[in-house]
């Protein structure tokens, strides 16, 4: 029977009114995922008609097995993407009869044996372009290619190392199209390789690996060196007992440019691989094929080589009852009946997808080509189909995580909040294996499973805690699945669930979208033409639960706000305070590593910055995420790339481009304070140092009252400093604390309390700690002020005392050598200066 084709704008319109006028959404569906053949003809004119191919080819899987689902129930899961949403190839791919491709969205490959030579390294590429072409991205390591300059038995004599095969890959994915996009790749290295550094430092090049994400394996030997200040042993080969190469590096050094080049260009990423090997499940299968070597291009699945997974997230927000009321609470007992469907249809998906593997097999078989040359990919896809049948991975994954908690009246980037979302993504933890042991019942446990194996396993150990009848089950049925759970950038699959993407808070809940246009036609408007001549149309938009809020506080929804009216309903909303740029950045990634002991794969999770932020931040948010359990961690700092989303209050120069002003992080009224005390020669000093995410915001030090502390209790070590306004507008900063007996005491007006010039100093070093200025490069600024006065003088070394409190343990003191010895082996240890040559130590 023939069938029926709609025009674009037909399957627009249509599905415009579908998503209730949301026209990002529409086109986005129409375009990627709405059936089409490779003519551009589309056979779909809403998400209702995929979403019934999307349930015909489940249920026809599920018919082959005991107690199948129904029709009726896997549509209803899949309807307007509210609860199960199948993302990228599974939802192109699955009956799609137009297309001999993979529904995977990632692969890992990597070869046995000994790889380090140039027939590997072709190889290598040959296959990643052979996935790619199937819609798939790829990863691999290059860990195992020799270092630049050692010996090869050719004519070269001497290797190239990493950086010329990085770009022969990244070229190779920016050739291959799949629909009309690039591939996609990542490429990792181990730290302890001896070229890392230069694998580091190959995409600060412009114009360089422009083809491919790459991110850093660090292990937790190196991490601690690097906080230590101590060397670290790279060596060739790297897991060799005795290898042909060792070096030694110094570790602070080298994770700071990793530090410097993720501030500046958003890469390397970081994967803390000690960690991921520990957590993996499939590692427990290392010996039979399943040791995990490299990831996916976003990180969230790491894979053994030839293994691959498919992806499928669950829309968080659609379990919220009463969303953005005072009754709203989530619905646990759905929830749990949902992720166990899902689990089930992603098992499914595995059936679907060795079918498509056996097409792509019978497709290279006919094709023309010589047996020599199909050779390469025949034997590809047969690895593949192995390894996806024998372990049988799955991707079950969420979305809409930062709606969800503005809907139930939590900040995002609180610790409530992470509370909450801990105890949801343990619910679907649990619920998934749950479900993976009924389907190893029902359809028999992936065939290499076996319960002695696992017994040490640390992920699978806190599942055990957290419910012994799940494990016992396990135990005896097994498991269907060698893993399970992953959380994933949804991007383009949130639009259509019109939630956040992933883990992820709201970007902004209202932000301006570029839109690329005709500059020749007469009906378009021209805001932005970027450097290339292109032109772009610039609108406003809100998030689409933004205005479901706006709607349940009963505010009207307009087009013609003014920012200054848009910020003051923001402020009112429970976006507040929690969108990309202004959550508490250390409490998402703690929030990353509380969820990732319940994700057995990884979490895709980017952490947004302004642009002004210092690379010191990003050392310790890298820090913070290792030490929290995150298996990695990537930060993207604001116009580091270029981009297509503006934030809303960018001025805009004479020229009519898009320009930011630096600021400091905002001064809330209210910030967290120690009291620091300290004596310089015989006069008795305090200092009050607000902080903001652990670090010191602002400083206000001065002479103490002599009357036994009356000024402020010896007793008293912490508090806030308040910033108030008087009766007649003058603003004043108050230091608040509770006393012995448990009262909220004030100490009114600081500025009155100390001498009038340490007041405008502090006033000085304070506007550069809120720049977010390195600690020992605020001190080092401090101590080089050349002041007249004696008791200034002594201020500045007040405040040098207290600020030498806040240093990490472990940094160096560069430039500086030890007065005993004369070497350079200073470092901070709780303020103090303390040589790690001869043990002398120096306060103050």
């Amino acid at each position: 029977m023939e069938k029926n084709t709609y025009t674009y704008d037909e399957a627009y319109e249509a599905t415009l009114e579908y998503f209730g006028g949301d026209e990002l959404a529409a086109r986005v569906w129409v375009s990627k995922y709405a059936l089409k053949d490779s003519y551009g003809n589309i056979y779909e004119r809403t998400p209702a008609d995929m979403h019934r191919r999307l349930a015909d080819e489940i249920v026809r899987i599920e018919n082959k097995y005991p107690e199948p689902m129904q029709h009726e129930r896997v549509t209803e899961l899949l309807d307007h993407f509210r609860y199960i949403v199948p993302q990228g190839s599974p939802m192109t791919g699955i009956g799609n009869n137009y297309q001999v491709a993979s529904l995977s969205n990632c692969f890992v490959i990597g070869l046995d044996g000994n790889p380090d030579s140039y027939g590997g390294v072709i190889k290598i590429d040959e296959e990643q372009v052979q996935l790619m072409k199937r819609r798939g991205g790829v990863g691999h390591d290059l860990t195992h290619i020799r270092p630049k300059g050692t010996p090869v038995k050719n004519s070269a004599l001497t290797s190239t190392g990493l950086v010329p095969f990085m770009e022969r890959y990244s070229n190779s994915t920016r050739e291959v199209a799949q629909d009309g996009r690039r591939g996609a790749l990542m490429l990792t290295v181990s730290i302890k390789h001896p070229d890392s550094e230069k694998f580091i430092d190959a995409k600060m090049t412009e114009g360089k690996v422009t083809g491919a994400n790459v991110s850093v394996r660090i292990d937790d030997a190196f991490m601690q060196a690097a906080i230590d200040g101590t060397t670290y042993c790279q060596s060739f080969p790297t897991d060799s007992p005795d290898p042909e190469i060792t070096h030694q590096v110094d570790a602070a050094r080298l994770w700071n440019k990793i530090v410097h080049n993720a501030w500046k260009s958003a890469e390397p990423g970081v994967l803390f691989w000690d960690t991921i090997i520990r957590e993996s499940v499939p590692d427990c299968y290392a010996d039979l094929g399943f040791r995990t070597i490299s990831t996916n291009p976003c990180g969230e699945i790491p894979l053994c080589p030839y293994d691959s997974c498919r992806l499928l997230a669950i829309n968080l927000y659609s379990y919220v009852d009463g969303p953005f009321t005072d009754h709203a609470r989530f619905d646990f007992d759905k929830f749990a009946a949902h992720v166990g469907a899902a689990q089930r249809i992603m098992d499914d998906i595995i059936d679907l997808e060795a079918e498509k593997i056996d097409a792509i097999i019978e497709k290279i078989a006919s094709d023309p080509e010589t047996a020599e040359v199909k050779q390469t990919e025949l034997a590809l896809w047969q690895k593949i189909r192995r390894k996806t049948l024998m372990g049988r991975r799955t991707g079950v994954g969420t979305t809409g995580e930062g709606d969800m908690l503005a809907a139930l009246g939590l900040r995002y980037g609180t610790p409530e909040a992470t509370d909450f979302s801990e105890l949801v993504h343990r619910s679907l933890a649990l619920a998934a294996y749950r479900a993976s042991v009924e389907l190893a019942r029902q359809r028999g446990a992936f065939e290499i499973y076996d319960t002695e194996r696992e017994k040490n396993n640390p992920y699978i150990m806190r599942l055990k805690e957290a419910d012994p009848q799940l494990y016992a089950d396990m135990a005896k049925h097994g498991r269907r699945n060698i893993a399970c759970l992953t959380i994933a950038p949804t991007g383009t699959t949130s639009l259509m669930t019109q939630t956040t993407s992933g883990i992820e808070p709201v970007f902004m809940p209202v932000y301006k979208r570029r839109r690329k246009v005709n500059p020749n036609d007469t009906d378009v408007r021209v805001d932005f033409v970027d450097d290339s001549g292109d032109a772009f149309e610039e609108y406003i938009v809100y998030h689409p639960k933004f205005l479901t809020w706006m709607q349940a506080a009963g505010i009207e929804v307009r087009q013609d706000y003014t920012q200054e009216q848009l910020d003051e309903i923001t402020v009112r909303s429970p976006y507040w305070k929690a969108t990309s740029n202004d959550v508490d950045w250390l409490e998402k990634v703690r929030m990353q590593g509380r969820i990732q002991k319940w994700v057995d794969h990884s979490i895709s999770v980017t952490i947004n910055l302004p642009s002004d932020v210092s690379e010191s931040l990003v050392n310790q948010l890298y820090v913070e995420a290792w030490r929290s359990g995150c298996k990695g961690c990537t930060v993207y700092r604001d116009g580091s790339r270029s981009g297509v989303l503006v934030s809303i209050d960018k001025k805009k120069d004479t020229a009519g481009a898009a320009t930011h002003v630096p600021h400091a992080a905002k001064r809330p009224m209210e910030l967290e304070a120690d009291v620091v005390r300290f004596q310089n020669n015989k006069e008795k000093w305090i200092a009050f140092v607000g902080l903001m995410n652990g670090r010191p915001y602002e400083i206000f030090t001065g002479l103490a009252d002599d009357d036994d502390g009356i000024f402020c209790p010896k007793s008293v070590t912490k508090g806030k400093i308040i910033k108030a306004v008087d009766e007649k507008g003058n603003k004043r900063y108050d230091f608040q604390f509770i006393n012995k007996r448990g009262y909220k005491t004030t100490i009114e007006g600081l500025s009155d309390k100390f001498n009038p010039e340490y007041w405008n100093y502090a006033k000085l070093i304070s506007g550069v700690l809120r720049y977010d200025m390195p600690i020992d490069q605020v001190i080092k600024l401090v101590g080089g002020l050349e002041l007249n006065s004696q008791s200034i003088n002594t201020w500045k070394m007040g405040v040098e005392r207290a600020l030498k409190k806040y240093l990490p343990n472990g940094m160096k003191a560069s430039g500086q050598t030890c007065p005993n010895c004369g070497q350079e082996t200073l470092i901070y240890q709780e303020g103090c200066l303390i040589c790690t040559s001869c043990g002398t130590s120096k306060c103050g």
